[in-house]
């Protein structure tokens, strides 16, 4: 009988489900399903119409993909339930949900179908930046050491801002709310009727650590006295190390999904770390590159680094004895999706069409023609706001140098180019802070996908950069710790040592370009620090002129 594990990932948009032979890492089956509501940002469920600055999502989409994919790829691989000896499931983060006393999300209530506040507010969700500002000048003002895992500032893709801007601006919600919990651990309670919180998750993105726990009461109390009491009540302070299980599958998980009751559950990781087992990156000097509708910059190290300007980092969150910090872009994928949707002229779509290519493809044609620096654009990554080093999502995008004769894929490059030295800023920042970037390997359907832009960034970076042969990283990922659950492998670095697969993609840059680029990437970084960090608040008000 074989022994099979399931790892399930919940993306932005979709959820995706790969089953894995533990006996030789092999791919047996995958399956996606696309979220029925996607991601809400205009209107209700209900049919409310939304203002700006909502990113939501309705939890009962994440239900139904368990409902979907975990059945599918047991019927589509032959493989019984008896044969899937664990779960593994990851979770874009920080996708909070208010729930009442028994985990269930306020928005599947009838009093708050039109409370937008109720729903699950999306990783992306740009809202709380006023609250995210308040949040880190008070940590400042008082001297709070928690604030530097943050590289000194909050975010506004954290818990603490999204849970202030409900009690600021839903009162009746976090009145209500028993419970704020991250996507991933719903889900683990929605298997195994058992509520655990990752460690990962609260440590990345609520502020807590293995050495203090959370933020004191006081400090709370001090940011509204509203608050007093929030940790151990409305934020759990149930929190296990990544070593331990969420649980077994329950008899309502098990009519849900087709699972056996009983069958091992590891506890949720956030997405993009869930790639570094299943890339075998489990080294000190390697980076790992997660591109997709963002982008993400991780690297492990066992000594404590104070670097300024990144998401955090966490102690035993990935791997134990290991410190993993996160940093990252808002915008990557998404900055060319935006472009496409609104820049294309008709005669390019009309030549894709003739041709039965996307306009990606052919936008990529165009670009790979033309030699770096050729346009004279260049271009700040900003259209989503700007995650790391600046963490404010307030900042713009811009793009400099264009004439009445620039073309749509001088623009798409420039745009990729831009991508790339925001990555490079991050880069830098860990390298100046201590650690070592030796080389990178890269993740997400765009590294899989696109050779030309990954050749722009092995040119940009410097390093050379291995692409691992697999499109669901994060889902192997989650089955590599579904397999630590089950007791198959005694952790995820020996794990990710049989079940990873091997690169067969690599990217060497090309002295010529990277020359190039270095000048180019001078001028990047003015622009960056002018508008970042000089006179952002011109890039502010203009924002806000809209």
């Amino acid at each position: 009988m074989k022994k099979c594990v399931i790892g399930i990932d919940f993306g932005t948009l979709s959820g995706r489900a790969v089953l894995i032979d533990t006996e030789n890492g092999k791919q047996l089956a995958e399956s996606t399903l696309e979220y029925p509501h996607a991601v809400i940002d205009t209107t209700l469920p209900s049919g409310l119409k939304l203002g700006e600055g909502f990113a939501l999502q309705a939890p009962e989409d994440y239900i139904e993909v368990l409902k979907t994919v975990i059945p599918n790829v047991m019927k589509s691989s032959g493989i019984s339930a008896k044969e899937v000896v664990g779960v593994g499931v990851d979770f874009t983060t920080c996708t909070i949900i208010p729930t009442d006393e028994n985990l269930t999300p306020l928005s599947f209530k009838e009093e708050f179908k039109n409370e937008p506040y109720a729903y699950a507010r999306l990783w992306k969700h740009p809202s709380a930046q006023e609250e995210a500002d308040e949040i880190t000048e008070l940590a400042k003002r008082r001297g709070e050491k928690w604030i530097k895992r943050y590289g000194g500032k909050l975010s506004n893709q954290f818990a603490l801002p999204k849970i202030l801007e409900t009690l600021r601006k839903a009162p009746l919600v976090y009145d209500a709310a028993k419970r704020f919990i991250e996507g991933g651990d719903f889900i683990t309670y929605i298997l195994t009727g058992e509520e655990k919180h990752a460690q990962a998750f609260v440590g990345y993105k609520a502020c807590w650590n293995e050495e203090s726990g959370y933020p004191s009461d006081d400090f709370m109390c001090e940011l509204d006295p509203r608050l007093s009491g929030i940790f151990g009540t409305k934020l759990s302070d149930k929190i296990s190390p990544v070593s331990e299980i969420a649980g077994r599958v329950c008899n309502y998980g098990a009519e849900l999904t087709g699972l056996e009751v009983g069958t091992p559950v590891a506890l949720a990781v956030p997405d993009a770390h869930c790639a570094l087992p299943a890339l075998n990156v489990t080294d000190e000097d390697e980076m790992l590159l997660v591109l997709g509708t963002s982008a993400c910059q991780i690297i492990n190290s066992k000594i404590k680094y104070d670097v300024e300007g990144i998401f955090g980092y966490v102690k035993d969150g990935i791997y134990p004895g290991y410190y993993t910090y996160e940093a990252g872009q808002c915008s990557t994928g998404d900055i060319f999706s935006w472009f496409v949707k609104n820049y294309i002229p008709s005669g390019y779509e009309n030549e894709a069409k003739a041709r039965g290519i996307s306009i990606h493809k052919l936008l990529r044609e165009k670009a790979e023609r033309l030699s770096p620096g050729e346009s004279g654009l260049i271009a700040l990554d900003w259209v989503g706001g700007n995650r790391n080093v600046l963490s404010d999502s307030d900042l713009r995008g811009m793009i400099l140098g264009m004439s009445l004769h620039t073309k749509p894929e001088e623009i798409y490059r420039a745009w990729i180019e831009a991508t790339a030295f925001g990555a490079k800023i991050i880069m830098e920042n860990y390298e100046n802070s201590g650690l070592i970037i030796k080389k990178i390997c890269a993740a997400g359907g765009i590294a899989v996908k696109d050779p030309f832009l990954m050749q722009i960034y092995a040119d940009v970076l410097e390093k050379n950069i291995r692409v691992a042969a697999t499109t669901q990283a994060a889902a192997l990922g989650s089955a590599i710790y579904a397999s630590v659950a089950a007791g198959i492998f005694k952790n995820a670095i020996v794990a990710a040592k049989k079940l990873a697969p091997p690169s067969t993609v690599s990217y060497t840059p090309k002295k010529e370009n990277s020359e190039i680029y270095r000048k180019l990437y001078e001028e990047y970084k003015i622009l960056h620090d002018y508008f970042g960090r000089g006179q952002n608040e011109v890039m502010k008000r203009l924002g806000k002129l809209k």
